[in-house]
């Protein structure tokens, strides 16, 4: 079994680490401190992280995150590198893969590409391709809203429809471009656009990309 997920946890605290508390992140309205204790109360509090799926528990997650939040920086940095709760499902190897290998991906590329200086990253085939594995699942529920057609295609030719309808926009990119374009940071991924102008224009600025 691979360990990606761990790869990228240990990265993705890395890089909050190195760039402190207050820098900006590609997730709108967070800086590194938010997005630090949003995996740690992703991971730690089931009973508030249903909030961003579920409405009414909306209030519960917002007054968690501002606890976790007020915590040192340093301690969430531990936090993350440290992993979940002794009996929590994500210490399972195939739960923490399945789960957390394009959350943590995500996140840190929202630290990476919100730098100036940022540049892609050499990924190598298979996790190229476990991206894409989950991006296949998921494509549907991200593109669910998008006022356009929507395919997502690898340069090798192989699509996935992420949403049916005309104007068709074909979006072509590595895995982990297009898991980019589809979690709605459009302006920070390296993909290609193929279709009507105007629709294009549409889909690179909807909001309704992402889960």
């Amino acid at each position: 079994m691979s360990t990606f997920a761990k790869r990228e946890r240990l990265l993705l605290a890395d890089l909050l680490e190195t760039a402190g508390p207050d820098a900006e992140t590609l997730c709108t309205g967070w800086r590194t401190r938010d997005l630090a204790a949003h995996v740690v109360v992703r991971e730690r509090r089931p009973d508030a992280a249903g909030g961003t799926l579920i409405k009414q528990l909306v209030p519960r997650l917002e007054k968690v995150m501002a606890e976790y939040t007020a915590k040192p920086y340093e301690e969430l940095i531990q936090l993350i590198r440290t992993g979940p709760p002794r009996f929590s499902p994500f210490q399972l190897k195939q739960v923490d893969e399945a789960a957390n290998i394009v959350e943590f991906y995500v996140h840190t590329e929202d630290v990476r590409r919100a730098q100036r200086d940022w540049s892609p990253r050499e990924l190598d085939p298979v996790f190229q391709d476990a991206l894409w594995s989950r991006l296949e699942r998921a494509a549907r529920l991200m593109g669910r809203g998008v006022p356009t057609g929507l395919v997502l295609r690898r340069p090798d030719g192989q699509t996935v429809v992420a949403h049916r309808g005309t104007p068709v926009v074909t979006v072509t990119g590595e895995p982990s471009e297009l898991l980019m374009f589809a979690y709605g940071r459009q302006n920070a991924a390296k993909v290609q656009l193929d279709g009507d102008a105007d629709a294009i224009e549409q889909l690179h600025e909807s909001k309704q990309l992402g889960i």
